[in-house]
């Protein structure tokens, strides 16, 4: 089950509601804005990935 701080909970909010969804099914625990900006990166990386294979 994943876990966004407090302290972030406001920058998460931001995000499209399917953006917060690929986030939070990865299982992720987000303390700090360093940690959203990881998996933010991780799923860009994915997707570019993706991108090349087709």
């Amino acid at each position: 089950m994943s876990y966004v701080a407090p302290a972030i909970k406001e920058k998460f909010e931001t995000l499209s509601v399917d953006l917060k969804n690929v986030i939070l099914d990865r299982n992720v625990e987000l303390y700090t804005i360093h940690d959203l900006i990881k998996v933010l990166d991780e799923i860009v990386e994915e997707a570019d990935k993706e991108a090349q294979h087709m």
